[in-house]
């Protein structure tokens, strides 16, 4: 009710130049519906998903010296941190073999 009572109560006095998108202080160039590559797309989510594994790596980190995986003690941390970041290797080098990150 305390929306539709605002907006019947506002006062609105559209102009072409406040009906203008805003970008930067500059006019607006082209349309705003092109189409873009595939690759931006993809470059952002593989931003993501590397920005993530790497969030992962600092709780690892700070709990380095608690870590006592199969009664290896540290060594067992590192061995695990060794086989999640051989992972993200892998995973780099297959983005990397299947033209993912050139630019053209």
């Amino acid at each position: 009710m305390m929306v539709a009572l605002s907006h019947l109560f506002s006062s609105s006095r559209p102009t072409a130049v406040k009906s203008m998108p805003y970008e930067s202080g500059m006019p607006p160039l082209g349309s705003a519906r092109e189409r873009y590559d595939v690759k931006y797309y993809l470059v952002a989510v593989l931003f993501i998903v590397f920005d993530i594994e790497v969030v992962f790596m600092i709780p690892w980190a700070v709990a380095f010296r608690t870590l006592d995986i199969l009664g290896l003690g540290v060594a067992g941390g590192l061995l695990e941190m060794g086989i999640f970041v051989l992972i993200l290797v892998v995973g780099y080098l297959y983005i990397w073999k299947r033209g993912a990150l050139e630019w053209s």
